[in-house]
């Protein structure tokens, strides 16, 4: 399982990638695995806010739907359109291709309450 060190991650398995004043997020290697193949990604439009801990989209694969969750409060200011036609990124590249939005944070002090790598990997082992 791949765990990049430059990301910070949420409890509810989404990876966060700080670029500049903006966010890049996704889920985690450790979630698409126990989803199992994705079959469709319902992601949020471009201008959105979203509310940290609430639900800003989902991800449906063979065996089940499961909620994505905002790890921080934001404006949504790009989605991963490929991810429409191409569901199976997700399983394939998730830190890569499948990144799913583009977030301006609200309040960037929120950043530093999410796990980094070493912290994330303790969390999943005891879930």
């Amino acid at each position: 399982m791949s765990l990049p060190k430059d990301l910070v991650y949420s409890k509810e398995h989404e990876w966060i990638k700080i670029e500049g004043d903006k966010v890049r997020i996704g889920i985690t290697d450790f979630a698409q695995s126990e989803l199992g193949d994705i079959v469709f990604v319902e992601l949020p439009e471009v201008g959105d806010e979203i509310e940290a801990d609430e639900t800003f989209g989902s991800v449906e694969s063979v065996k089940t739907v499961s909620e994505l969750y905002a790890p921080i409060n934001g404006k949504v200011v790009e989605v991963n359109e490929e991810l429409e036609d191409s569901p199976e990124f997700v399983n394939e590249s998730p830190y890569e291709n499948a990144w799913m939005i583009i977030v301006e944070p609200a309040n960037e002090s929120e950043l530093d309450e999410l796990l980094s790598a070493e912290q994330y990997e303790e969390f999943i082992k005891e879930d």
